[in-house]
């Protein structure tokens, strides 16, 4: 990867264990910026407990945590400016939390209008972290298909508005839209 590349924003997609994570975590490492970490994960059980703590462990010390699994156009709004560099994983997390513990006074669909809307308007990089689950079958209930629904669509927004967008496979990173990693 090329310490000189950047771009404003850009999404990285792929399955669980790809490697999207990692590499968003390099790509915000050289980025030369103050990496401020936003978190979407909530610790709905023991197993996911552990997971967040490990990943906390994992991360440099120095990043500033944010964890948020709601008003992300907030965070972003606060946050963004031309020395920080924004990580934020996962947006299918985000989605998750509206899906399953929605808000009395703050749809989904007015998160992502906020959110699409604030990240056009953001300043520095921004690096955002989602899982891509519309390329298998499609699910038999009800909620997971609207789940498989709405990120898919989510997705195909944020692409149109990123400079970048990166599939990643297998640790391999392939560009599907922009400048090479």
């Amino acid at each position: 990867m090329s310490k000189n590349t950047f771009v404003e924003s850009e999404l990285i997609l792929g399955g669980a264990r790809s490697g999207k994570s990692r590499l968003a975590e390099t790509l915000a490492q050289e980025s030369g910026l103050q990496v401020k970490y936003i978190a979407t994960a909530t610790p709905c059980d023991d197993e996911m407990s552990e997971r967040i703590e490990r990943h906390q462990r994992q991360r440099p010390a120095h990043w500033q945590l944010i964890e948020e699994p709601y008003y992300l156009a907030d965070v972003i709004r606060q946050h963004s400016n031309k020395e920080t560099c924004l990580l934020v994983d996962c947006l299918t997390l985000w989605l998750n939390n509206f899906l399953f513990q929605p808000l009395d006074n703050y749809s989904w669909q007015q998160a992502k209008t906020d959110f699409l809307e604030t990240l056009a308007e953001a300043e520095g990089r921004i690096i955002l972290v989602s899982n891509e689950v519309g390329q298998g079958i499609v699910p038999l209930g009800e909620l997971s298909r609207r789940f498989v629904d709405e990120s898919g669509w989510l997705h195909q927004a944020i692409a149109q508005q990123c400079p970048r967008v990166v599939f990643v496979t297998a640790g391999l990173p392939q560009v599907l839209k922009g400048p090479s990693l």
